[in-house]
């Protein structure tokens, strides 16, 4: 017992700075602003209950916000698991240039996202490359951001930037599988589909779960990309919560801002626990 209560003292040690700084810039400012989502005002304030809620959920503008984003998690975080599992999938067999293109992917991790954008920002402008070259071709030219086409571009973008780290999720994931399943089932006649369900998708279960609620809580991090290629206003299709919120802030609307900070910490909240009760289910059915 006195080892245990040495070895949890020494861990305590080690853990308080990271615990002390989680608590002063994550931890206290969400509990002031879950605070003033209840209060009218930041000075001489009044307690109002959920009037915030309730004037937040009536704004158009809110919804449009929530909107998009649903449909943008909704779509960008399936088509983000399809892909990187099915590189990671190729990657994992001996082909040509198998180092070259898993470096490939993993470097849209180390380049600044500034410096990526400006790229992007190049490729889709009215005047750029992409247009340069439809034009070349006879096609009319596209103002990709101003257009519902800057959906499209937003999840293209999403997808690039965020990968290379689930490829290299699911990499790890498949070497920890012993090449001996896959022998052992091709023995005894087990086709692809069958190892790969049996077999690649039992050991996975864990590295899928990561992966899937790393990307759903990514899809709620995009404003950084957005607002770098289109601004405080982008088109209607692609303003997201964080842009609801930015522009609340920079009016000073603290109240609207904290409770819509609120509502989407409770929705990624939900969905985790979600994620967590489906992937407890999964491993009782396989079990």
């Amino acid at each position: 017992m006195k080892g245990l209560r040495k070895d949890a003292s020494v861990a305590w040690m080690f853990l308080a700075p990271s615990g002390i700084g989680f608590a002063l810039f994550y931890l206290i400012p969400f509990a002031m602003g879950l605070y003033n989502s209840f209060m009218d005002g930041t000075v001489d304030s009044r307690f109002v209950g959920l009037d915030n809620y309730r004037a937040l959920l009536a704004s158009d503008s809110f919804r449009k916000a929530a909107l998009n984003t649903f449909y943008f998690s909704v779509v960008s975080v399936p088509l983000l698991l399809l892909l990187s599992l099915s590189l990671a999938l190729l990657l994992n067999q001996n082909i040509y240039f198998r180092n070259w293109l898993r470096m490939a992917y993993v470097l849209p991790l180390v380049v600044p996202v500034a410096s990526i954008l400006l790229v992007w920002q190049i490729l889709l402008d009215w005047n750029g490359s992409l247009n340069a070259w439809l034009s070349s071709y006879g096609i009319a030219r596209v103002d990709w951001m101003k257009t519902d086409d800057a959906r499209t571009v937003i999840i293209v973008v999403y997808i690039w930037k965020n990968i290379g780290y689930n490829v290299i999720l699911f990499l790890a994931g498949l070497q920890q599988i012993p090449k001996d399943y896959y022998e052992t089932a091709k023995i005894e006649g087990a086709g692809c589909l069958r190892r790969f369900g049996s077999i690649t998708m039992v050991y996975l279960t864990s590295t899928i779960f990561f992966v899937v609620i790393m990307s759903i809580i990514n899809s709620f991090k995009v404003f950084r990309e957005t607002y770098l290629i289109a601004g405080d206003y982008p088109h209607e299709s692609i303003y997201m919560l964080q842009h609801y919120m930015n522009n609340m802030f920079t009016s000073l609307d603290i109240q609207k801002l904290t409770a819509s900070a609120v509502l989407m910490a409770g929705c990624i909240l939900l969905i985790v626990i979600g994620m967590f009760i489906l992937e407890r289910r999964y491993r009782q059915f396989m079990e």
